[in-house]
């Protein structure tokens, strides 16, 4: 019965939501079912539909072949610039690449950001979520707007975040606990699982993930990746890097039929190793992967994806002067706002009155630090609401492979780090059991992403907010919950105040109260909040003035931003930031209680989680 309520509620809302879609986005959902008969003439299994009408954009299939035409053209660039490198040649002792080893590791990571037969069914690439014009984020406004999480190489399973930015991602250390701090420092992804322990990189232990996740290029055995990458075009490259005998790996007469089934099916059980080598290959694969991970680790540290060529860079230089509303935003940000106590930008947070509230004082010192991350490497739980119309909530029946992504449905419940910790559903297992006694004060922490290339957008869309003109789409937060930086900023602003906090999921804010505007619904995890933003005093105008410096962060300004160019959609105009994507809010169902795999695993929650 609850079901069918459910069901009933989501479609009504979908109707009103879809009578509001802008025209680039207002396309027949026969485009996702059209995706059916591509399926399977190409002998892929039947697409995946669990969700009811409304949840998944209109336009999904239309758009992610547009991303893959644009990867498609970018990675022809990267085969040019490949064949352009000339001899790639070891010398001395230590041997090292002379003259072009940098670009030649760099050139090789590129090419295997962007192929996208490193995906089980050869149709997503790494790029397919990460695309240089959104700052290495997701690149369709409608899945911003929409399901947050992007689908994976067999349509529709989805994930269950927001793709994170990998800009300066390479910089992130080691994951490692502060005891002095009592806090967890480092690592990538949204939950910090990437600890790097092994790479001695979380951003390169990160890239071995997706290719191998049931939601995204769904590999069942990492070997796949290995048998992929020796018949890539570029396999000569990674042999010159990497060692001419890099793929002389005997494989099985199934490995084709195995890497073409997608993870998580019924037929692997439980072997994550269905790929059959011998003890000596195995390592060799290993090895490679290791090999594939450092390569697109480089290419991330590179000038095509974090080059500090911000306008905020040149101020940092003496080269530029920011605007009077830059300035006061940044002045706010390092002062007022408390921006700067997690996204750091090289100098003191401004001093702050005896009690510890937000600073109210001006720093006036030099600048610390000339290429500052604006993140402190740390984790926070904002207390965002859950959001109803992450993919990840309707994914609780089989798939046609016999899979089930998310069991729970809407009693799923995003712990982040602390279901790593406790290595919980849908994440890694932790590498340090000395780590699980802490999971309980972690539990809703997120990475506290950098801020620099927040603001990104495509050369031909001016902005990320509404009304434009020419913006584009974005989404925000692990979730994707926030839909603009102006509710951004006024969520860090506002989140507590009496006025504005109702006990309340979203969906359902009082008569009256506007979502995002004057009322926020409860948190989804209501442990170990961060209370040092919620209530910090500021005018729409000082919001607005923040929202101008975070866009000083946006890479291109010194030199121009590689394939800030390749986007191929349209712009879109009219709205109002305060209120962008509202038209796209549905009510949440009523919340069964979090399941006990969740938040009945020791250590528990410090309070019941609902």
């Amino acid at each position: 019965m609850r079901t069918t309520r459910v069901s009933a509620i989501l479609a009504i809302c979908s109707m009103v939501a879809v009578a509001f879609l802008t025209p680039s986005l207002r396309v027949s959902a026969q485009d996702n079912k059209d995706s059916d008969q591509s399926h399977r003439r190409d002998g892929m299994p039947p697409p995946y539909y669990p969700y009811p009408p409304g949840i998944l954009p209109p336009d999904l299939t239309r758009e992610l072949e547009r991303v893959r035409n644009e990867i498609r053209g970018i990675e022809a660039d990267a085969l040019a610039k490949w064949h352009a490198l000339g001899p790639v040649t070891y010398t001395s002792n230590p041997p090292i690449i002379k003259g072009n080893g940098y670009q030649a590791v760099r050139t090789l990571g590129e090419l295997m950001n962007y192929d996208e037969n490193i995906s089980v069914f050869k149709n997503i690439a790494c790029a397919s979520c990460h695309m240089p014009y959104a700052g290495f984020s997701g690149p369709i406004q409608s899945v911003n707007l929409t399901i947050s999480a992007y689908p994976g190489s067999y349509h529709f399973r989805a994930g269950k975040r927001i793709p994170q930015r990998y800009t300066y991602s390479p910089d992130f250390p080691v994951l490692e606990y502060n005891t002095t701090e009592a806090a967890f420092f480092g690592g990538n992804f949204w939950d910090s699982r990437a600890t790097g322990y092994q790479l001695q990189s979380p951003d390169a232990h990160q890239a071995q993930g997706p290719p191998v996740d049931t939601q995204e290029h769904m590999f069942p055995d990492t070997a796949c990746i290995v048998y992929r990458l020796s018949k890539a075009a570029y396999r000569p490259l990674f042999e010159q890097i990497w060692g001419a005998d890099s793929f002389d790996i005997d494989w099985p007469e199934n490995v084709e039929e195995i890497c073409h089934t997608p993870g998580g099916a019924a037929i692997f059980g439980s072997n994550t190793q269905p790929v059959r080598l011998s003890p000596e290959d195995r390592t060799r694969s290993d090895n490679d992967y290791n090999h594939w991970a450092q390569s697109i680790s480089f290419f991330e540290r590179g000038d095509d994806v974090s080059p500090f060529s911000s306008k905020f860079d040149a101020f940092l230089k003496g080269a530029h002067t920011l605007t009077s509303d830059e300035m006061a935003g940044y002045n706010l940000f390092r002062g007022k706002a408390n921006c700067n106590s997690c996204h750091l930008d090289g100098r003191s947070t401004a001093p702050t009155p005896a009690n510890g509230t937000a600073p109210n004082g001006m720093d006036t010192g030099a600048a610390a630090d000339t290429r500052p991350l604006f993140t402190c490497f740390g984790s926070a739980n904002l207390g965002l609401p859950l959001n109803p119309r992450d993919a990840i909530y309707y994914q609780s029946t089989p798939d046609p492979l016999g899979f089930t992504a998310n069991p729970y449905g809407f009693g799923y419940r995003d712990l982040g780090l602390g279901t790593f910790l406790r290595s919980g559903p849908g994440t890694w297992p932790n590498p340090n059991s000395d780590w699980i006694q802490y999971a309980p004060t972690s539990d809703g922490q997120m990475q506290v992403s950098t801020a620099r290339d927040v603001a990104m957008t495509p050369a031909k869309c001016s902005t990320t907010e509404a009304p434009g003109p020419n913006y584009f789409q974005k989404e925000f937060f692990h979730n994707g919950y926030i839909k603009s930086l102006k509710q951004l900023v006024h969520f860090y602003n506002t989140r507590d105040r009496s006025d504005y906090a109702h006990p309340a999921t979203s969906g359902h804010c009082p008569p009256g109260y506007t979502e995002k505007v004057n009322c926020w619904p409860m948190p989804e995890v209501p442990n170990n909040v961060d209370m040092t933003v919620g209530d910090l005093g500021l005018t729409d105008q000082e919001e607005d003035q923040i929202v101008a410096f975070l866009q000083t962060l946006t890479d291109g300004y010194t030199m121009p931003f590689p394939n800030r160019d390749k986007y191929t959609g349209a712009c879109l105009n009219g709205g109002s930031a305060k209120t962008q994507g509202n038209e796209f809010l549905i009510p949440t169902p009523p919340l069964p209680a979090c399941p006990s795999a969740i938040c009945g695993v020791a250590p528990l929650p410090t309070k019941p989680i609902p």
